[in-house]
């Protein structure tokens, strides 16, 4: 058991899956939680174990390998189920049931669990059994449309709107939230996360706008590279810089930077009839500079100006030095607590290692006979 960060003494089952699963069991571990991962026993093999244990997605949980079309395996993971406060379910509507560990089952034998379901389409509707992906679930949602340049066609933000965002912080959130409620009343209850539901929140301010005219077409607002003072921007050595200088003072102090201050061209920062000219003077400026040259002129200021640094380059950056942004490469823990910080995230573990089953109610006789009989790794 976990004894640091607030959400220490929380136990969490989670069957194992894609992204948006692990990475709402990783944001509770990495909180204090203790995440069981029950994992395939078929990634449970020696050959393995010749690489290091899967990615940042898994770290701080235990593993237990299990096949769950074995007839032992639901039992199995039932005896679990009495234990924990939650669980992660991340298959399509049906299939838990279909297995024996779905809610009703899991609830009979534990009512204080949080049982969190989620999925691309939910667990109704016409969609609901039907495969997707992220790019699906956001288009749907009216959540990829807007994406992009003006006169391009929609832009896919990777897998964080629908995947990261719209399901595992989602589905993470619905759980903190029950267990708040279940200290009330003493209750479990059952939580449909859904990625297009979750997409479609991200975006509540935009559907309003957008139906109301004050939102106009993909790429042509204040905050989708329509601006000249909200975009990114070439350097000298093919590098980016991003601008965000919204406020007056900000565009002011941008200005100043550019060497731009009393250029009439830019006298009207909201004259949208001059933003096409402005954004390529804006351009051909900061072409002129290396990226390195542009921090050094804006680093310190409140122009709103950074530099666009890839994955590898971010960890290094001074700023994240000083907080703890990232450790070993990885993004640390967040957000930060005064009182109850939850300490470095723990490691990743390969498919049936990490886990003490002791703590989770199974004596070593029984782990020991569930193994030979294969139920387990």
């Amino acid at each position: 058991m976990k004894d640091v960060g607030p959400l220490a003494g929380l136990r969490v089952v989670e069957f194992v899956g894609l992204g948006p699963g692990p990475f709402a069991g990783m944001l509770l571990a990495d909180l204090g939680a203790t995440v069981l991962r029950v994992d395939r026993l078929s990634d449970a093999t020696r050959a393995s174990r010749a690489h290091p244990p899967r990615g940042p997605l898994h770290r701080g949980k235990g593993s237990v390998a299990v096949d769950l079309k074995h007839p032992s395996a639901a039992a199995f993971v039932l005896r679990l189920v009495e234990h924990a406060d939650a669980l992660i379910d991340v298959w399509r509507p049906g299939v838990a049931e279909r297995l024996g560990v779905g809610p009703d089952d899991c609830l009979a034998r534990n009512p204080r669990l949080i049982y969190g379901r989620l999925t691309g389409w939910g667990q109704e509707g016409p969609w609901a059994s039907m495969a997707g992906h992220d790019i699906d679930y956001i288009a749907l949602a009216g959540a990829l449309e807007p994406l992009g340049r003006a006169g391009e066609p929609p832009t896919p933000p990777i897998n964080v709107l629908g995947d990261f965002a719209g399901g595992g912080m989602l589905l993470a959130f619905g759980i903190v939230c029950a267990a708040l409620e279940a200290t009330r009343s003493g209750k479990g209850q059952v939580i449909d996360a859904a990625m297009i539901d979750g997409a479609a929140l991200m975006m509540a301010p935009y559907y309003t706008a957008r139906a109301s005219g004050s939102w106009g077409p993909r790429g042509t607002n204040m905050l989708d590279t329509g601006a000249p003072f909200y975009d990114v921007y070439e350097t000298a050595d093919a590098k980016w810089m991003a601008v965000g200088a919204i406020e007056p003072q900000f565009y002011a102090a941008l200005l100043g930077g550019l060497g731009l201050a009393g250029d009439p061209l830019f006298a009207e920062q909201h004259d949208r009839a001059q933003w096409a000219a402005q954004k390529a003077r804006v351009a051909s400026v900061f072409r002129t500079r290396t990226r390195a040259q542009w921090c050094d002129v804006f680093d310190g200021t409140d122009a709103c100006v950074a530099p666009v640094l890839d994955p590898v380059e971010a960890p290094a950056h001074p700023h994240h030095r000083a907080r703890g942004t990232f450790v070993d490469q990885q993004p640390a823990a967040a957000p930060r607590f005064s009182r109850t910080p939850p300490g470095a995230p723990g490691p990743a573990h390969h498919a049936g290692e990490g886990a003490d089953l002791r703590e989770w109610g199974i004596p070593d006789e029984d782990v020991s006979a569930l193994r030979d009989a294969r139920v387990i790794w």
